[in-house]
């Protein structure tokens, strides 16, 4: 039996980048010129791009003076997940409570006392 490898070409470059700030990337290189064994320059480089969200998640550091107050910090610390049906993030409390704003997914808890409600 012949498999072949298939390759997704539905990804656009708004995908790669919503998933990078999602998942994050990290970069650490270390780098050292050396003539006859002594070392003359080294360089270490530590960088992480991610967003605030995945940041904050994840425990990184970021700059004194951050204001952490402000409305976006605010929302980045609200837990979300994503909806079943259109992989959206959405806020915990909105996704059980009243269902997914993007595409109208009902959680059952949400189904159950709408029907109840009817009765």
């Amino acid at each position: 039996m012949v498999m072949e490898a298939t390759r997704d070409t539905a990804g656009t470059l708004v995908d790669v980048i919503d998933r990078i700030l999602d998942k994050g990337l990290v970069i650490n290189a270390d780098i050292t010129v050396s003539v006859a064994g002594v070392e003359l320059l080294g360089i270490k480089v530590r960088a992480a791009l991610a967003s605030f969200e995945t940041a904050a998640k994840y425990g990184l550091e970021f700059p004194s003076g951050t204001n952490y107050e402000t409305a976006a910090w605010k929302e980045a610390m609200v837990g979300k997940e994503e909806c079943p049906q259109c992989n959206k993030r959405v806020p915990v409390e909105v996704l059980t409570d009243t269902g997914c704003p993007w595409c109208g997914w009902i959680s059952a808890s949400k189904a159950k006392a709408l029907k109840s409600e009817t009765r």
